[in-house]
């Protein structure tokens, strides 16, 4: 299961039992309906939070492995071209 799957059963576990807890709260109906606005605006607020954590935490590993990923090819391009040039000195003294 990947994470945003868990983290949205279990919003949505937490969510349905509040939801049962109010409604069977001896309460007055309005009082209730508050309470379970509030108490869904809580939820969507503490899941806004955990999505733009795990949102920073994929940019930051996906800014992490572009810069690897530009290092790996800055590296190999010079070994590249160091091959060559001394491919090309090989070619060269072979032909002279």
């Amino acid at each position: 299961m990947t994470t945003g799957k868990i983290v949205l059963s279990i919003a949505a576990g937490v969510a349905a039992g509040v939801v049962l807890g109010v409604l069977f709260a001896p309460d007055k109906g309005s009082a209730t309906r508050k309470k379970i606005v509030q108490k869904r605006d809580d939820v969507v607020d503490g899941l806004g939070e955990k999505v733009n954590e795990l949102l920073d935490t994929v940019t930051n590993k996906l800014e992490a492995v572009k810069k690897q990923s530009a290092k790996m090819l800055a590296n190999g391009e010079a070994k590249l071209e160091a091959l060559e040039e001394e491919f090309s000195g090989a070619i060269n003294s072979k032909l002279n």
